[in-house]
């Protein structure tokens, strides 16, 4: 069960608040629990204090880093059940699905421990030239200084993961901002982390709304900003000043289904339905665009169609329930509102379409015009559409036509069509025989175009919270 109540964090100590939060169970609609809500003085109070903890962070060892992220993945492997429980009502995410997502956080917290202790330099050969002859180079990677996280509601466990435990393994203290959607996840970490020795003022956790986040963007003692989220962020990183800024934004991801794949429709359908309506398609990388190949389209259809019309909906608590709600019912009515605008333009509905409150039915449609949102923008909901191609040229330009380039997918037996699409496709990763929804937690991860810049994934987030120091020596 949820506590009634929880604080969020200041200076790594619990705190309260008069004024309190509401977290809705997504599913019910009630009250699960509250959260106490900072007020207008505690982003200067948590900013300030992990200025001051910037030296003790540093003088942290690896050794200590390391210590603290594997107290972290055995306390969350104590409290699986619990995190998942807290997911599965806050976000409304299915209990599987939801357990998942906890196994994910712990595996996040023990990569970064192994890279605690692995943050090495190199030596550099200097002598270029005979006017340098005795000079050598030595690099090492130190802590940028405090840094600031805002976090979404879609991963309320797994992308604070990815933002906290990299900050900690490279010894910066950081600020974070949790979704107010979905705030418990971050701070039952919090939680976790106040148990350990970690330098007054290395964390603080505030479940603040956007307007009251300003100084996380702007202030100029942080010394990085990382951000999942929408295309506000393109915003956020106009008003950052001269931080670093890491950007997680969002896609519409398109995955090619090649002529060769008849006899593994079956398999390709099973990933499909998976990466298009896991969580009810709340996902990044969530199979939005499926182009078929003619050879195989019309039986792609027909198998992918019988499938979806399977998943039950429902209940998230419950262990049979695959698709659970959206976030919110204004989300819900969003797409809705999307899949009938396509409708009318003379997009054919295969499967799919109702809503009722935040639970839309799994949908899935074709013929989309290309000028429709649920093609061009991101869905992220559970719909998606098919088209078929003649040649893969086709298909590629397909996938390229997009404002966005997180992931894509492709499944082949061609090594030629897997190696062009890892050329020519305007994508941050490219997934060979699986979805564009698969992610590895220390695979580097993050896209072009709309979909942002930077990447995550434990090693490359701690390149991005250090900076290389320089020694030049001449022998004497």
């Amino acid at each position: 069960m949820l506590a009634k109540t929880y604080p969020y964090y200041l200076a790594n100590r619990p705190q309260s608040s008069k004024t309190m939060l509401d977290v809705r169970d997504k599913y019910s609609g009630k009250v699960a629990t509250r959260v106490a809500v900072p007020d207008a003085r505690a982003t200067e109070k948590a900013i300030a204090a992990a200025v001051q903890a910037a030296p003790a962070m540093r003088a942290f060892k690896p050794w200590q880093r390391q210590a603290v992220l594997q107290h972290c993945a055995t306390r969350f492997e104590a409290r699986k059940d619990e995190l998942a429980r807290a997911l599965c009502i806050e976000a409304g995410k299915p209990i599987k699905d939801a357990a998942g997502e906890v196994t994910r956080l712990i595996e996040t917290f023990q990569i970064a421990a192994e890279e605690a202790v692995r943050i090495n330099g190199e030596t550099i050969n200097l002598e270029l030239a005979s006017r340098l002859d005795g000079y050598r180079g030595y690099t090492r990677r130190v802590p940028l200084g405090p840094v600031s996280f805002i976090t979404p509601f879609n991963f309320p466990l797994n992308l604070v993961a990815h933002k906290v435990a990299p900050a900690i393994a490279a010894g910066c203290p950081f600020v974070l901002k949790p979704s107010e959607k979905t705030p418990i996840g971050a701070l039952i970490i919090g939680e976790v982390l106040a148990e350990t020795d970690l330098p007054r003022g290395a964390f603080s956790i505030l479940p603040i709304d956007g307007k009251h986040a300003a100084p996380l963007v702007e202030d100029e003692r942080l010394k990085l900003l990382s951000f999942t989220g929408g295309q506000i962020g393109w915003d956020l990183k106009a008003r950052a000043g001269r931080k670093k800024v890491t950007l997680e934004l969002g896609g519409n991801a398109a995955c090619i289904v090649d002529a060769d794949q008849g006899d593994k429709l079956d398999h390709v359908v099973e990933r499909l339905v998976f990466g298009a309506f896991y969580q009810s398609g709340q996902s990044c990388i969530s199979v939005q665009r499926i182009y078929a190949h003619v050879d195989v389209y019309d039986a792609l259809k027909r198998k992918l169609v019988a499938a979806v019309k399977k998943l039950k909906a429902g209940d998230p608590k419950k262990k049979d329930v695959f698709l659970g709600p959206m976030i919110d019912e204004a989300a819900a009515e969003r797409l809705h509102g999307w899949i009938a605008e396509a409708r009318q333009a003379g997009a054919k509905l295969l499967c799919g379409g109702k809503r009722e409150g935040a639970m839309l039915e799994a949908t899935l449609m074709e013929d989309v015009p290309r000028e429709a949102k649920v093609n061009r923008m991101e869905a992220f909901g559970p719909f998606a559409l098919l088209a078929p191609f003649r040649t893969f040229e086709e298909a590629a330009a397909r996938v390229n036509d997009s404002d966005f380039g997180l992931q894509a997918g492709i499944f082949t037996n061609r090594l030629d069509h897997a190696m062009r699409a890892w050329d020519e496709l305007e994508q941050g990763g490219v997934v060979v025989n699986d979805v564009p929804s698969f992610r590895v937690d220390n695979m580097p991860y993050g896209g072009v175009k709309l979909s942002g810049l930077g990447r995550e994934g434990v090693r490359y987030a701690i390149e991005d919270m250090t900076e290389v120091r320089l020694m030049v020596m001449r022998e004497g």
